[in-house]
């Protein structure tokens, strides 16, 4: 009776015993704290936008206007949110099968089959997590642009371009490098929007200030910030929401996301010290304007390279970016003649060239095998990697100016862009929207 029982129970046991095996190897592993990181990431980067750009923007407009210039963010955040996920998700992060290297598919479109799935890029979340976080970086990157057209644009014309350069523009770019498009495969490296977010923006925001032209006034009038309390808190909020930005991109919860969030933090201090030390030269005084604008730019330039470089690299990174950046808004916008109402090329635009090209220097294997043991940037011993991302800078650079051209160029002609000269004077608060600060 034992021999019968034996001789039955054993395959019947071994057959039990294999049952979990397969099933788990089908199953997506998700690691909790990884999932748990990525979803406090996500907050982080929502934050930077709501508050902490609508705060960082409304302080540096004049009064009649702060209304009008806070709340393009939330408007932003919702109408690229919807867009995200009716279309723009699965676009930029799904394979496209023979069109794979320019745009991805719609088998993403309105969430479907998000449940019980993880993403290549982030194979220990849910795909569903995946999908948030990157929908933060999509609400951020148009609501940057707005500085650029600050105190001049109908806020008709705005929400039409935000959701165009969205679905045109973006969505396109963030699948050409994280999505599987030409320039991840041909080795471009960005690790948390650089280029992407960055560079996009910057030069959005350059073609916005020559196509719609400058504010009434500008050269002549005193158009002076009203309440840089605001621009100081928005700064703070973004420079902690940053650490979402750049140590979130990590997707996971390690070592890699600690050196992303280390690099972030000492390159956005250095630049802040040296843009004030700058400016207290040439000025004969720190401004408060400056020391946050030169954070700013520091955590705008690190981000291509927060997940690649060492730290002291970070910190040759952020005394660049100020000193770079405090040209191009200070000296260079002077001499060309454009209104970039916040800075947003030099800063942003200038920042992520700069950074995306410092990449291909600085970056190292000792931080991130990207090259799997092989070179990665200048100092480990592969000064092409330079190249490559002067590559993807111009690739992108072109592409986004043009676009974003031929954008503003049919709404102009359609809606029209801007508002009218007396409703500028007047103030687009009362104007667009029939409210105002007491």
């Amino acid at each position: 009776m034992h021999k019968i029982v034996l001789r039955i129970g054993a395959p019947l046991v071994c057959v039990l015993a294999a049952a979990p095996t397969v099933s788990a190897a089908d199953k997506p592993q998700i690691d909790t704290g990884d999932t748990a990181w990525l979803l406090v990431a996500t907050v982080l980067v929502l934050m930077m936008n709501i508050p902490g750009l609508a705060l960082f923007y409304a302080g540096m407009v004049r009064k009649k206007n702060v209304l009008a210039t806070a709340v393009q963010a939330v408007a932003v955040a919702a109408l690229v949110t919807v867009l995200w996920f009716v279309v723009g998700y699965s676009l930029a992060f799904t394979d496209g099968g023979g069109l794979n290297g320019i745009i991805g598919s719609l088998s993403r479109a309105f969430g479907k089959g998000l449940l019980g799935s993880v993403h290549d890029l982030a194979k220990t979340v849910p795909e569903n997590v995946f999908l948030m976080y990157q929908a933060t970086f999509a609400v951020i990157t148009p609501a940057i642009i707005a500085g650029a057209f600050a105190e001049r644009m109908k806020f008709s014309a705005m929400m039409w371009f935000m959701g165009l350069w969205l679905l045109f523009v973006y969505v396109p770019v963030a699948h050409w490098v994280w999505g599987g498009g030409f320039l991840g495969a041909a080795g471009v490296l960005d690790f948390a929007g650089g280029l992407v977010v960055h560079l996009n923006a910057g030069i959005a925001a350059l073609v916005c200030c020559l196509v719609i032209g400058k504010r009434v006034g500008y050269g002549q009038e005193y158009m002076a910030p009203h309440n840089l309390v605001l621009t100081l808190i928005g700064t703070s909020l973004l420079w902690v929401g940053w650490f979402g930005f750049n140590a979130g991109s990590a997707l996971a919860s390690g070592e890699l996301a600690g050196s992303a969030m280390l690099n972030t933090h000492v390159a956005a201090a250095s630049a802040a010290l040296v843009w004030m030390a700058i400016e207290w030269v040439a000025r004969g005084k720190p401004s408060v304007l400056g020391i946050l604008t030169g954070a700013v730019a520091g955590l705008g330039t690190i981000t291509p390279a927060a997940g690649y470089v060492e730290p002291w690299a970070a910190m040759v990174i952020g005394v660049a970016a100020a000193a770079v950046c405090y040209w191009a808004s200070v000296v260079l916008k002077t001499r060309l003649g454009y209104d970039d109402s916040l800075d947003v090329f030099g800063v942003h635009g200038v920042g992520g060239i700069l950074g995306s090209i410092l990449v291909g220097v600085f970056a190292t294997r000792a931080i991130n095998d990207v090259a799997k043991g092989q070179p990665v940037g200048l100092v480990d011993g592969h000064g092409g990697q330079i190249l490559i991302q002067i590559y993807g800078v111009v690739a992108i650079g072109i592409f986004c100016g043009v676009a974003t051209w031929i954008i503003l160029k049919v709404i102009d002609a359609t809606i029209g862009l801007r508002v009218t000269r007396d409703e500028e004077v007047e103030g687009l608060d009362t104007a667009l929207h029939g409210e105002r600060v007491q």
